[in-house]
This record gives structure tokens, sequence and C-alpha cells, in this order.
């Protein structure tokens, strides 16, 4: 059975600024904004576009080591990204397949960063807590990215 969590995040800083830092340039990134729980990012194959493999390597505050996610659409205009996880994380141990959709959307003089995350569990197995943990780390991420952009005015311009 497929399930699904959902959240939004405002933020100060510009629609395009925040796509540019969370999709466009996070393999730099997220490792500086959040270096408790991401030790690096590398990009496997690809060009950026639609196909590009990216493998988020984490440190041991994380339940498991890796994840490597699949980029499926990007809308540079949309400000829209959808990803799906196809190797590491809980896959084939908690859950069967999972995906995230974002899109960012102006809101007053900044923006709310929007998520949906679809995955189906592996029958009888609980997965009520991962989506908390899902929820907190893309708040966590969002709230981060949107203070890094206004402590450093002139990244991701």
């Amino acid at each position: 059975m497929s399930s699904s969590w959902t959240a939004e995040v405002e933020a100060k800083a510009s629609p395009a600024k925040l796509f540019k830092a969370i999709f466009l340039e996070w393999h730099h990134l997220g490792p500086k904004i959040v270096p408790h729980s991401i030790a690096s990012i590398v990009n496997i194959s690809g060009d950026g576009g639609p196909g590009s493999l990216r493998q988020t390597n984490f440190t041991p505050v994380v339940p498991f080591s890796f994840v490597k996610e699949k980029l499926e659409f990007i809308d540079h205009d949309k400000l829209e990204v959808k990803v799906s996880l196809v190797e590491g994380g809980d896959l084939g141990k908690k859950i069967e397949c999972a995906s995230s959709h974002f899109k960012i959307e102006a809101k007053g003089s900044g923006a709310v960063v929007k998520a949906v995350g679809t995955f189906k569990a592996i029958g009888g197995v609980d997965v009520a807590d991962d989506i908390i943990r899902a929820k907190e780390s893309f708040i966590e991420i969002v709230k981060g990215v949107d203070g890094y952009l206004a402590a450093n005015p002139t990244a991701c311009a």
C-alpha cells in the first residue's frame, strides 16, 4: 500500500535562490549547511538533468550510510523537481520504493518550499517514525538553506 507525507516551509529567500541552493548547488552546500548529518554528496552520473544520479553520504547520526537518488524531472521555470530512491536508505528493509516531489513558489517577499514524499512500505513494517524524521529533515534543510542565504547574500545569485 502506497502512502505519502507532505510538508511546507516558508522562507525569506527568493524562490530562484532557494531552487539553486537546494537543487542545483546542494552537492556543494549540503555538507556545509547540515554537517552533522551529511558527510558528502557526489554526482554519480549525468549532467544534472533527468536521469542523473546523486549519492548522499551520511554521518553516523543517520541510521543508514547513504542514499542514491535519480532525478526524474526538473523544471527550472516552475522551480519543480522529482527524485526517486534507487539504492540505500531503508530501500529493501522498510520500503519497496520511494520518491519525492518538490516545488518552490513565491510567497510575499520570500517563498514557500513544498514537498510530497510518496513511498510503499514493506508489508507489516511500521514507518510512522521514519515519516516524522523525513519531515523534520526537510524542514531543517530548508531553514538551514534560508539561513545560509541570508548570511551569504551573494550565494546562489
